[in-house]
């Protein structure tokens, strides 16, 4: 069935939007719209699957813990990253005015 990564992108979100696109036991692949969610202060992801997570449009800022050092990664349209399973990382920031839309994939 065709869709579209664009289709019903909401706005003005309470919550972050997590929408499943494929799932089987070895791969998640979600589409998120974030406007202006972040993770709670001094909550670390701590996933067991790798994560690789792509920007489709806005811009965010994560965070990748390494010991007591924490990297600033600022993301844009495009830009895209691999997180390996159990790298601590956070959102520190997502765009307040127009929804932020990321492509994860898990695996």
């Amino acid at each position: 069935m065709l869709a579209n990564i664009f289709d019903n992108i909401p706005t003005n979100l309470k919550d972050e939007q997590i929408l499943g696109l494929i799932k089987s036991d070895k791969i998640r692949i979600e589409r998120i719209v974030s406007n202006g969610q972040i993770s709670p202060k001094n909550f670390w992801y701590d996933q067991n699957e790798n994560e690789f997570v792509m920007l489709i449009e806005g811009s965010a800022t994560l965070e990748i813990k390494t010991g007591e050092y924490i990297e600033e990664v600022k993301l844009g349209i495009g830009d895209h990253i691999n997180i390996p399973a159990h790298k601590k990382h956070r959102v520190a920031y997502t765009d307040t005015e127009s929804p932020t839309v990321w492509l994860a994939v898990f695996y």
